[in-house]
């Protein structure tokens, strides 16, 4: 007996295959993290007493409602590290990771706003980009053992934003078309 294919008829597991396993994939990649990278440092201290930090912003069920998120928090200007008025934070860097802390998307925070950065559109362009940040990551430790901290950070600063770029594989076609939406600029 053979089994006649009928136009409406899709076997179980094309219907998985297609259907089902993307979504749980999807799903076990969520919640997003989003978190901020900058400088904090004390009133009326120099720059050579700032340091890098890195605070969690919150969580997010989707890559939109992140992004929402996180402008709305750079806008109010509400991202701090602590209650102390002496501390000061200066937000440089906004991350959305996924639950495995993969990349989902990063953008550089100017004057407010945050600029997105386009994600890698290839692996090979992802290894310039890693070499490239290595090479100023060096820098940055040569820097600091000159004790020149001012232009270690910077080294680290513009390593990050090159980083930035690095979005894992399974978000970057999400990530890009995100970007393409005039509201997203």
């Amino acid at each position: 007996m053979t089994l006649s294919h009928q136009p409406g008829f899709t076997a179980i597991g094309a219907i998985i295959t297609r259907e089902v396993l993307p979504r749980l994939r999807h799903a076990q990649k969520l919640p997003l993290r989003l978190s901020c990278i900058g400088t904090a440092g004390y009133k009326g201290l120099d720059g050579a007493n700032e340091f890098d930090r890195t605070v969690i912003i919150g969580q997010s069920a989707s890559v939109e409602e992140a992004v929402i998120l996180a402008s709305q928090r750079v806008a109010h200007g509400d991202i701090g590290i602590s209650t102390d008025d002496t501390l000061r934070f200066r937000p440089r860097v906004i991350v959305i990771q996924d639950g495995d802390l993969g990349l989902v998307l990063a953008g550089e925070v100017r004057a407010g706003i945050i600029v997105w950065q386009q994600p890698v559109a290839s692996d090979a362009e992802a290894r310039r980009i890693v070499t490239e940040a290595s090479r100023l990551r060096g820098l940055a430790f040569a820097a600091s053992g000159r004790a020149d901290h001012r232009a270690a950070r910077d080294h680290r600063y513009r390593a990050s934003l090159l980083e930035a770029r690095l979005v894992d594989p399974y978000w970057r076609e999400t990530a890009a078309d995100l970007l393409r939406l005039p509201q997203a600029a």
